[in-house]
């Protein structure tokens, strides 16, 4: 059984849509697709045409308007959806949700980024804590967290390595965090599958950095110990471009898993 998911942080739904997202998501054939940072509350979309024919949608919005906000959009109407981690101030932002199947969740996830100072550079560090803690707690069930973790893992994940090593995203301590998550059973699908190639999902705008491709690979689906073995292919987009992110697609052979799908 080959299940697709799809991630995008769109820095935007609305400039997203306006690029032509709904029509390229539908060629995708894609069965869950998580978005971040889609900027949006739900008097906004009201007003935008921001349904995918053939998939449930359901939005995670930030408290603040213009801010965060992630989504997802499934083919098969999930048992159950959960929002937020449980910790008040990260749920604020909106940036966890879960949707529950049979034997397998999805989550769409946006880690905050640190890059604006010191303060939410400590945030972040908080929120790795209390995500480390979440994780721990799924690891026996077969999940998929996809999303921009804002985290470049590996110099491989980088272009420019040397020079951003006291730079919020590639901290040795950030990036060790990734490495427990990793030695601890959990899995970087994209890595698996691709271990030597030097891809990213992420460009500055500054610099000419998209043309050059000085990137950063900060996009991932990880999955837990239970998919073990069922990442089957990996591919990202660099076109065409809806934000300053590229769309990463994994497909999974669920064949193994037990009532996946209803």
């Amino acid at each position: 059984m080959s299940f697709r998911v799809l991630t995008l942080n769109l820095n935007g739904l609305r400039s997203a849509i306006n690029k032509g997202l709904l029509d390229w998501l539908a060629e995708q054939n894609a069965d869950v697709i998580c978005l971040q940072e889609t900027r949006i509350q739900a008097d906004q979309r009201a007003k935008l045409a921001h349904s995918l024919p053939g998939y449930a949608a359901q939005f995670e919005d930030a408290g603040s308007k213009g801010y965060s906000g992630v989504a997802i959009y499934s083919k098969t109407p999930p048992h159950a959806w959960q929002r937020g981690i449980g910790v008040p101030e990260f749920d604020a932002e909106g940036r966890w949700l879960q949707a529950d199947f049979a034997d397998l969740s999805v989550v769409s996830l946006y880690l905050p980024s640190g890059s604006s100072g010191e303060l939410r550079q400590g945030f972040k560090f908080q929120t790795l804590a209390w995500l480390r803690a979440k994780l721990d707690a799924l690891a026996n069930r077969a999940v998929i967290i996809c999303g921009d973790w804002n985290i470049a893992h590996q110099n491989i994940d980088i272009k420019n390595w040397r020079g951003n090593q006291k730079n919020s995203g590639f901290l040795p301590a950030e990036r060790q965090w990734l490495g427990d998550l990793f030695a601890a059973g959990w899995i970087d699908t994209h890595r698996l599958l691709k271990p030597e190639l030097a891809e990213y999902t992420w460009w500055s705008n500054r610099g000419n950095a998209y043309n050059n491709d000085v990137g950063w690979r900060i996009d991932y689906q990880i999955a837990s110990q239970p998919l073990q073995g069922t990442p089957m292919h990996a591919q990202v987009f660099r076109t065409p471009r809806f934000s300053d992110h590229a769309p990463l697609m994994v497909d999974y052979d669920l064949s193994k898993l037990i009532g996946v799908m209803p």
